[in-house]
């Protein structure tokens, strides 16, 4: 016999008039239209329940079969952070220096960037992103976990954004590789490193690169038969 899982009505859905429905997408579109990612970040505490409530946020999104393959390391100790940034900063100087090749360095150029990375101690809180390809029971067992890429980045995503709606700003760190984080966070090698999310108010006088974003149309396209 089929096996049966209980539903439950979705009572929650809101559904909006066209207008409203456009007022709040433009409002939304306003306000994350001026998310940037930023490199220089101020000492300046963030109470950790903002954080946590971004968090809770990001652990709303879609996942594989609903298994929320992701886990969450919040840093805001100073020996840590001072710890991720010389793991951090030796990867790299090796990848400036020996494994980048001359086009993807001419593609960073306009950026700005180097093998220094000060924002990873000056930034109150870093985000480390771990993906799980599996997880256990408590008997033992393991459970597969499908689309682990897929949802972690989603639910990433959905970190930025909650975090940009507070007023604070981020920064995705990828150093490659960033197995020094399961070292260093004592996190199980069952676990991958995703990336590390610098966040935090910015700097006085903070500067970003004077880049633009790709217009609707290219990026996007419409099929309507």
């Amino acid at each position: 016999m089929k096996k049966t899982f209980p539903f439950i009505p979705l009572d929650n859905y809101r559904e909006y008039p066209l207008e409203e429905m456009r007022e709040r997408l433009a409002d939304f579109y306003a306000d994350v239209s001026r998310r940037r990612t930023v490199r220089e970040f101020s000492p300046r505490p963030v109470p950790i329940d903002i954080i946590e409530t971004a968090l809770r946020i990001a652990g709303t999104a879609p996942s594989g079969a609903n298994l929320q393959p992701w886990h969450f390391v919040v840093v805001s100790g100073a020996k840590t952070k001072r710890r991720i940034r010389e793991a951090a900063e030796a990867e790299e100087r090796e990848f400036y220096q020996h494994r980048a090749s001359a086009e993807w360095l001419a593609a960073l150029e306009p950026l700005g960037t180097d093998s220094e990375k000060p924002f990873l101690e000056t930034a109150p809180y870093l985000i480390a992103v771990f993906l799980q390809k599996y997880s256990k029971l408590p008997d033992g067992q393991k459970v597969k976990h499908y689309y682990p890429s897929e949802s972690t980045g989603l639910a990433t995503g959905m970190l930025i954004t909650a975090l940009h709606r507070a007023g604070l700003a981020c920064l995705t760190h990828t150093p490659s590789p960033m197995k020094f984080l399961n070292e260093i966070l004592d996190r199980p090698l069952t676990e991958r490193p995703f990336l590390l999310l610098v966040t935090g108010y910015p700097a006085d006088g903070a500067t970003v690169p004077d880049i633009h974003r790709k217009s609707l149309r290219d990026y996007v396209s419409f099929v309507t038969d």
